[in-house]
């Protein structure tokens, strides 16, 4: 049987309440670490690295607490935290934009421009050796893609890319962007699907948060040399499609 939408079940004040004590911590907390983030370019990217990674995790605890909302994870031994991969995820919402920061070993995300624009908050994110694109451009943003993505793979460190492009609501299919899959075949690097339902519990563009648990799935290693991009973006979003039916 289908599992309803929580976000249509429980209305409740409290998750109203939640939602705005959630909210503030992030925007408080988060002008903190911007600023020790741009300040920590004077040391090392590890340590910078560390100081997101802490400041995501009090955001997850502040999430449970507020919200009533966890998470669960399965497949992490997938993961080998010394091997630079190209992690390919589903996009519903701003939660995994947090949390895969702190659930997958260090990695640069691919992010639109636009983000540059926040004050504080967008800059640090360039502390973090983030790989921006202008999705109004779509060969430049390839070309960066590429070679960035490249360089840090080959420098050892993972990418997380969103293929889909943008957050997509929860029953909607949009299709995955191959660049992803073209970068991890011309790098030489696998690819793990990551799939997840959090789009159930913190939906996008809502100010309000539910209470629950987000399932997140981590798949096997998919290989790359040898391959075409097509066929590899493929295999990786059927994989993430069944998992997410799996979670319903």
């Amino acid at each position: 049987m289908t599992q309803q939408n929580p976000s249509s079940l429980d209305t409740r004040p409290k998750n109203y309440l939640g939602s705005t004590f959630l909210f503030m911590g992030i925007f408080s907390t988060a002008t903190i670490v911007g600023i020790l983030l741009i300040l920590g370019m004077l040391t090392t990217f590890k340590i910078r690295w560390k100081i997101g990674y802490i400041w995501c995790s009090i955001i997850s605890w502040l999430t449970k607490v507020f919200c009533g909302l966890t998470y669960d994870v399965e497949g992490l031994d997938n993961v080998a935290s010394n091997k630079a991969v190209v992690y390919l995820s589903n996009h519903q919402s701003a939660w995994e934009t947090l949390a895969l920061r702190k659930i997958l070993p260090p990695h640069s995300v691919v992010v639109k421009r636009e983000l540059l624009y926040l004050p504080i908050w967008g800059w640090a994110l360039l502390t973090l050796k983030t790989i921006v694109i202008n999705r109004k451009n779509q060969r430049g943003a390839l070309k960066a893609l590429l070679q960035q993505g490249s360089r840090y793979l080959n420098g050892g460190l993972s990418v997380l890319i969103f293929p889909e492009g943008t957050r997509v609501a929860v029953d909607d299919v949009v299709k995955f962007n191959v660049g992803g899959a073209m970068l991890a075949q011309k790098a030489g690097y696998p690819i793990i699907p990551v799939a997840h339902n959090a789009g159930h519990y913190w939906p996008r563009y809502s100010f309000i948060k539910y209470p629950g648990v987000i399932k997140i799935k981590i798949g096997p290693v998919i290989e790359t040399v040898g391959r075409k991009p097509a066929d590899i973006n493929a295999e990786a979003e059927i994989w993430i499609r069944q998992a997410l039916k799996e979670m319903k």
